[in-house]
Protein backbone atom coordinates (compact mmCIF):
# COMPACT_ATOMS: atom_id res chain seq x y z
CA UNK A 1 0.00 0.00 0.00
CA UNK A 2 0.84 3.88 -0.67
CA UNK A 3 0.92 6.17 2.02
CA UNK A 4 2.13 9.89 2.95
CA UNK A 5 5.46 9.82 5.07
CA UNK A 6 4.87 9.57 9.04
CA UNK A 7 7.57 11.11 11.02
CA UNK A 8 8.57 8.23 12.94
CA UNK A 9 9.51 6.56 9.50
CA UNK A 10 11.94 8.82 8.78
CA UNK A 11 14.85 6.41 10.16
CA UNK A 12 13.93 3.63 8.38
CA UNK A 13 13.70 5.92 5.18
CA UNK A 14 17.11 7.07 5.50
CA UNK A 15 18.54 3.42 5.85
CA UNK A 16 17.06 2.46 3.13
CA UNK A 17 18.18 6.09 1.06
CA UNK A 18 21.22 5.06 2.26
CA UNK A 19 21.66 1.16 1.92
CA UNK A 20 20.01 1.57 -2.04
CA UNK A 21 22.43 4.64 -3.11
CA UNK A 22 25.55 2.26 -1.88
CA UNK A 23 23.92 -0.78 -3.81
CA UNK A 24 22.40 1.35 -7.11
CA UNK A 25 25.63 3.39 -7.48
CA UNK A 26 28.65 1.25 -7.16
CA UNK A 27 30.86 3.59 -9.21
CA UNK A 28 30.55 6.31 -6.62
CA UNK A 29 32.70 6.31 -3.45
CA UNK A 30 30.36 4.95 -0.30
CA UNK A 31 31.89 7.95 1.49
CA UNK A 32 29.81 10.13 -0.70
CA UNK A 33 26.20 8.58 0.28
CA UNK A 34 27.63 8.45 3.44
CA UNK A 35 28.83 12.40 3.63
CA UNK A 36 25.21 13.45 2.32
CA UNK A 37 23.40 11.77 5.12
CA UNK A 38 23.09 14.19 7.39
CA UNK A 39 22.13 16.79 4.70
CA UNK A 40 19.42 14.43 3.05
CA UNK A 41 17.81 13.38 6.75
CA UNK A 42 17.29 17.41 7.22
CA UNK A 43 15.56 18.22 3.84
CA UNK A 44 13.67 14.69 3.65
CA UNK A 45 10.99 15.71 5.90
CA UNK A 46 10.54 18.69 4.17
CA UNK A 47 9.54 16.74 0.81
CA UNK A 48 6.62 15.00 -0.07
CA UNK A 49 7.31 11.29 0.37
CA UNK A 50 5.31 8.44 -0.07
CA UNK A 51 6.05 5.03 1.00
CA UNK A 52 5.32 1.83 0.01
CA UNK A 53 4.48 -0.35 3.03
CA UNK A 54 3.59 -4.07 3.20
CA UNK A 55 2.21 -5.57 6.47
CA UNK A 56 4.39 -2.97 8.64
CA UNK A 57 7.80 -3.43 6.71
CA UNK A 58 8.72 0.10 4.42
CA UNK A 59 9.78 -1.22 1.00
CA UNK A 60 10.24 1.67 -0.95
CA UNK A 61 9.76 5.03 -1.08
CA UNK A 62 9.68 7.76 -3.52
CA UNK A 63 10.67 11.90 -2.51
CA UNK A 64 9.34 14.73 -4.60
CA UNK A 65 10.14 18.52 -4.26
CA UNK A 66 6.94 20.02 -6.53
CA UNK A 67 7.40 18.01 -9.31
CA UNK A 68 10.86 17.24 -9.09
CA UNK A 69 11.73 13.03 -8.40
CA UNK A 70 14.46 13.26 -5.61
CA UNK A 71 14.64 9.72 -6.03
CA UNK A 72 12.57 6.46 -5.86
CA UNK A 73 14.50 4.15 -3.58
CA UNK A 74 13.31 0.28 -3.33
CA UNK A 75 15.10 -1.94 -0.46
CA UNK A 76 17.40 -4.98 -2.16
CA UNK A 77 15.42 -7.26 -1.15
CA UNK A 78 11.71 -6.19 -2.54
CA UNK A 79 13.34 -4.92 -6.51
CA UNK A 80 11.79 -5.69 -9.88
CA UNK A 81 8.43 -6.31 -7.87
CA UNK A 82 6.43 -3.69 -9.40
CA UNK A 83 6.73 -1.49 -6.35
CA UNK A 84 8.70 1.50 -7.83
CA UNK A 85 6.32 1.20 -10.71
CA UNK A 86 2.99 1.58 -8.08
CA UNK A 87 5.20 4.48 -6.50
CA UNK A 88 5.56 6.29 -9.83
CA UNK A 89 1.96 5.84 -11.05
CA UNK A 90 0.62 7.38 -7.33
CA UNK A 91 2.68 10.28 -7.64
CA UNK A 92 1.63 10.74 -12.38
CA UNK A 93 -1.82 10.74 -10.94
CA UNK A 94 -1.44 13.81 -9.13
CA UNK A 95 1.28 15.57 -11.41
CA UNK A 96 0.94 16.40 -14.90
CA UNK A 97 4.77 17.35 -15.75
CA UNK A 98 7.39 15.82 -13.59
CA UNK A 99 11.52 15.90 -13.94
CA UNK A 100 13.94 14.02 -12.48
CA UNK A 101 17.96 13.47 -12.30
CA UNK A 102 20.19 9.85 -12.93
CA UNK A 103 23.16 8.89 -13.32
CA UNK A 104 24.34 7.45 -17.05
CA UNK A 105 25.91 4.72 -15.20
CA UNK A 106 22.85 3.87 -13.36
CA UNK A 107 21.46 1.64 -16.34
CA UNK A 108 18.93 -0.02 -14.74
CA UNK A 109 17.13 2.85 -13.14
CA UNK A 110 17.54 4.68 -16.69
CA UNK A 111 15.77 1.86 -18.45
CA UNK A 112 12.84 2.11 -15.63
CA UNK A 113 12.25 5.63 -16.22
CA UNK A 114 12.16 5.32 -20.07
CA UNK A 115 10.03 2.05 -19.55
CA UNK A 116 7.80 4.65 -17.75
CA UNK A 117 7.81 7.38 -20.26
CA UNK A 118 10.46 9.17 -19.47
CA UNK A 119 12.48 11.10 -22.06
CA UNK A 120 15.95 12.64 -21.58
CA UNK A 121 16.03 16.44 -21.81
CA UNK A 122 19.70 17.12 -21.26
CA UNK A 123 22.88 15.35 -20.51
CA UNK A 124 25.48 17.36 -17.53
CA UNK A 125 28.02 16.20 -15.24
CA UNK A 126 27.40 16.33 -11.49
CA UNK A 127 29.77 18.56 -10.19
CA UNK A 128 30.31 16.94 -6.99
CA UNK A 129 31.06 13.30 -8.02
CA UNK A 130 32.14 14.08 -11.96
CA UNK A 131 29.58 11.38 -12.87
CA UNK A 132 27.41 12.12 -15.92
CA UNK A 133 23.75 12.33 -15.31
CA UNK A 134 20.34 12.66 -17.85
CA UNK A 135 17.78 15.22 -16.77
CA UNK A 136 14.58 13.42 -17.85
CA UNK A 137 11.09 14.51 -18.21
CA UNK A 138 7.71 13.06 -18.38
CA UNK A 139 4.36 15.23 -19.31
CA UNK A 140 0.71 13.72 -19.07
CA UNK A 141 0.25 15.39 -22.36
CA UNK A 142 2.84 12.32 -24.15
CA UNK A 143 1.25 9.46 -22.80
Amino acid sequence: MVREFQADDLSRIMKLWLDTNIQAHDFIKKSYWQDHFGEVMEILPKASVYVYEDNGSIQGFIGLMDSYIAGIFISKDHQSRGIGSRLLHYVKGNHDELSLKVYEKNKRALDFYKREGFVVTEKQEDKENGEVEYQMAWSRNWA
